[in-house]
């Protein structure tokens, strides 16, 4: 097997939940690990899709195709079904992916739409997620990159029954305070220094946050998801949650 190619296990959990196979309606997927190496390839590579590999094809074609199933939501569909959480808590943070010029680059339309922001180190986008108790991954957003994270917060845990959220001291809102206790579960969340009453939290609970930091350390070894080359928001959003499935098969 070659370096970046997945593996006979990992394609026997998530070959079935990829458009084309025998039964579905319109055209044989019999190519389909093929292009899911291509794509790997090239997310974990980080190299232009032009550099693409003569072994996969065309590079236009492969290009065209992950395109196609970023926008119709493939890529987060595999992520999501491939999910089986742990709930005894769940964790929230953000990491920040600068842009590449390219990805910026863009006369026409409208940079926020694309969840390109500018602040004082460049253009950027925000990764916002929720892991488990186990540090997997459950829910992904995309904004800004100088989009605050409570903003994001209630999104990422909704419809979520966990024992206690753990957060940094970002996500220190009355909103999300109350969110989280009216669901039931406690707060492990440090007090922002301005506040007059300093809550007491569980510290040795809060150690464990550091799962969600080493879920985006394991993201960001795929390339193309640690620098943004898209100039789009869905096809970035694409590698993101690609990334985040092969971080459940692992």
């Amino acid at each position: 097997m070659r370096r970046y190619e997945i593996t006979d296990r990992q394609w026997e959990s998530v070959s079935r939940l990829l458009p084309g196979k025998s039964g579905d309606v319109g055209r044989s997927g019999r190519d389909n690990r093929l292009f899911l190496n291509a794509v790997l390839w090239v997310a974990r590579s980080g190299a232009p899709w032009r550099d693409l590999p003569e072994r996969f094809g065309p590079w236009n074609s492969a290009y065209v195709r992950f395109r196609r199933w970023s926008l119709k939501g493939v890529w987060e569909r595999v992520f999501e079904a491939l999910q089986e959480p742990d709930l005894d808590w769940l964790m929230v943070d953000s990491t920040v992916v600068r842009a590449h010029q390219h990805a910026a680059g863009q006369k026409k339309g409208d940079p926020e739409a694309e969840c390109l922001g500018m602040s004082a180190g460049g253009w950027s986008t925000k990764i916002h997620a929720a892991v488990d108790a186990l540090g997997n991954p459950l829910r992904i957003m995309l904004t800004v990159g100088q989009r605050g994270d409570a903003t994001q917060a209630l999104g990422l845990v909704e419809g979520y029954r966990a024992g206690a959220v753990l957060a940094d001291r970002g996500y220190d809102s009355d909103a999300f305070l109350g969110y989280v206790r009216d669901s039931g579960a406690e707060a492990v969340i440090p007090s922002k220094k301005n506040r007059l009453q300093q809550r007491q939290i569980d510290k040795n609970l809060y150690r464990d946050r550091n799962k969600v930091e080493r879920f985006f350390s394991k993201l960001k070894a795929f390339r193309r998801v640690a620098t943004r080359y898209e100039k789009t928001a869905g096809s970035f959003a694409g590698f993101v949650f690609l990334a985040a499935a092969m971080i459940l098969l692992h």
